[in-house]
C-alpha cells in the first residue's frame, strides 16, 4: 500500500536533503509545501519574499492552507491512488508549528483550518529531524527568507510545537537525530522507517 511520508523540523534541520534521499530510495513522488504545484509556487514566492508587501499571521496561515489544498488534490491524492509512495518536505503539521505555535495563532485552530484544507488526509508517517539551534543556524549560510528571519523566540516556539505533536502521536511520528553527515542521518531515517513502512497507515 502506498504511504504518505512527511519530513518536519525547524529551519536548518536537513528536511529537504533527507526527503530527497528517501524519495529516491523508495522510488517515491518527491514534493514540498509550500510550492508543490503551480499555484503553490506562486504562493511560496509571496510567503517567503522579504521585499514584498507585509503579510499578517492569519493571512499567512490561510495562504499556507490554500497551497496545501491544491497540493493534496493535484499531487498527493493522485500519486497515492496510482500506488506511488509520496515523500513531502513539510506538511500541514508545519502550519500547526509555524503559524499555530510560532505566530501564536493556536495549534488547535490551525489544525482545524488545515484539516478542512486537506479534507482530513494527514501524512501516514512523519519524520521529525532534530538538531541543536547552533547547528541549525550554521547550516543557513545564505540570505534568509521572511520566515527564517522571524527571530529566535519564534523558532523556539516552532520547535516546541513539533516536539509536543510528536510526543502526543507516537504511532505517526518518528524522531530522528539530524546531526552528523548526510549519509549517517539518511541511514537513521531508513532504520526508523523500516517498521513503519511495513505496517498499515494510522
Amino acid at each position: 500500500m502506498a504511504v504518505y511520508i512527511a519530513f518536519e523540523g525547524g529551519e536548518g534541520s536537513g528536511k529537504s536533503t533527507q526527503a530527497s534521499l528517501l524519495a529516491e530510495r523508495l522510488d517515491a513522488v518527491l514534493t514540498r509545501e509550500p510550492g508543490g504545484t503551480g499555484l503553490g509556487s506562486r504562493l511560496r514566492e509571496l510567503l517567503l519574499n522579504t521585499t514584498d508587501v507585509p503579510i499578517g499571521a492569519r493571512s499567512e496561515a490561510l495562504m499556507m492552507a490554500a497551497d496545501r489544498a491544491q497540493h493534496l488534490d493535484q499531487v498527493i491524492v493522485p500519486a497515492l491512488a496510482s500506488g506511488r509512495h509520496v515523500v513531502s518536505d513539510r506538511s500541514a503539521f508545519s502550519s500547526m508549528a509555524y503559524q499555530g505555535g510560532g505566530r501564536k495563532l493556536g495549534v488547535d485552530r490551525i489544525q482545524q483550518l488545515n484539516d478542512f484544507a486537506i479534507d482530513g488526509r494527514w501524512p501516514d508517517v512523519v519524520v521529525l529531524l532534530t538538531v541543536p539551534p547552533d547547528a541549525a543556524r550554521s547550516r543557513l549560510d545564505r540570505d534568509l527568507d521572511r520566515i527564517e528571519q522571524a527571530g529566535e523566540g519564534f523558532h523556539q516556539r516552532v520547535v516546541d510545537a513539533f516536539t509536543e505533536m510528536a510526543a502526543a502521536d507516537p504511532d505517526r511520528w518518528v524522531i530522528v537525530n539530524g546531526e552528523g553527515s548526510i549519509h549517517e542521518v539518511a541511514e537513521r531515517v531508513w532504520q526508523a522507517l523500516q517498521i513503519r513502512l511495513a505496517q498499515p497507515a494510522p
